[in-house]
């Protein structure tokens, strides 16, 4: 089939590595999604089914098959399916593993990630302006500032960086490290203290790396985030919010709450051309509000859930009995 994508051109030259699981739904949004910039190389990684779930072995599947239904433009397809189930931190990693093992830049999509058409375009000129400026690592796809800290341009700088939807080059995941092996000798030191340099911060995000490192949160992206700061780097935030996520829910691993402030914030366009901050420096009061209320609110209703849920668990036995 040789129609244009939404940039006017026969395909996208960037990349494009889209990580899937059980959900064929919300995979088949995102595949729309990608099927309308119509890039030149699609990596797919899906998790393996959850010997717990019985109906995880027949949903992976579906997933797996939209790909190959689905992508019906001249498109350089590669696939890493898992037979076993790696988890949600595991899952997501071993994918940018393989991902930034094939190629040196790559717009990463989870399943239940919808891009925006102009996330693409945005990702793309963003990877080719810093792609040699050490001080930046992450291109993020999302912005929870509700209209709060706004500047004159399409984008600002900041500590952390922003997943659902999220570009970056292989120099920035040669930093990472998932089973955060640094972590032990750092918690010993002031060095949290010094990055933060807010003590409510500081609480939290100790127990963050703690909780991770123990693999209590199953995570990839706080492993990440350790990474970014470890280096001093920066994170690209757009002004408006290009990505919805749309996995809040029971069957989500980490987005139970589906009235979470975050879940379904609408993906809008970009304005081009992209207007440029004149220096690569980090927005210190974007940063505030997300630590106040992207980071520490949502945890907090998180911990709780989780609480409750194992609580239920231990009383709701299959026997009937208190276990």
């Amino acid at each position: 089939m040789n129609r244009e994508s939404d940039f006017g051109q026969d395909s996208f030259d960037v990349p494009v590595g889209l990580v899937i699981f059980n959900r064929p739904e919300h995979t088949a949004r995102v595949l729309a999604e990608i099927a309308r910039v119509r890039p030149r190389k699609l990596m797919v990684a899906a998790d393996g089914p959850r010997p717990t779930h019985p109906k995880d072995a027949a949903l992976c599947q579906a997933a797996r098959a939209l790909v190959e239904r689905n992508v019906d433009w001249d498109c350089e397809v590669r696939t890493q399916y898992s037979e076993k189930n790696l988890g949600a931190g595991g899952g997501v990693a071993t994918a940018c593993d393989w991902f930034f093992s094939q190629e040196e830049e790559v717009i990463v999509l989870e399943d239940d990630c919808v891009p925006d058409p102009s996330f693409f375009r945005f990702c793309a000129e963003l990877l080719e302006r810093y792609r040699d400026d050490p001080r930046v690592f992450v291109i993020g796809g999302d912005n929870f500032q509700f209209g709060r800290n706004g500047t004159a341009y399409s984008y600002h700088f900041s500590r952390y960086p922003q997943t659902w939807g999220w570009a970056a080059w292989r120099r920035t995941w040669q930093q990472y490290d998932f089973q955060m092996k640094r972590w032990p000798e750092l918690r010993r030191t002031g060095w949290l203290e010094r990055i933060l340099e807010n003590r409510h911060a500081v609480r939290y995000w100790r127990r963050i790396f703690d909780q991770t490192y123990q693999r209590r949160i199953d995570t990839f992206d706080y492993q990440l985030v350790l990474a970014i700061w470890l280096a001093g780097g920066l994170c690209v935030v757009p002004e408006v919010n290009l990505v919805r996520n749309v996995g809040h829910g029971d069957e989500a691993s980490h987005t139970f709450n589906r009235d979470s402030p975050f879940s379904n914030v609408p993906a809008v366009p970009i304005p081009f051309p992209l207007r440029h901050p004149p220096d690569v420096e980090r927005h210190a009061s974007a940063d505030d509000w997300d630590q106040e209320t992207v980071f520490a609110g949502p945890a907090l209703v998180t911990r709780v859930r989780q609480k409750l849920r194992r609580l239920v668990a231990r009383w709701t036995a299959p026997t009937g009995e208190k276990r």
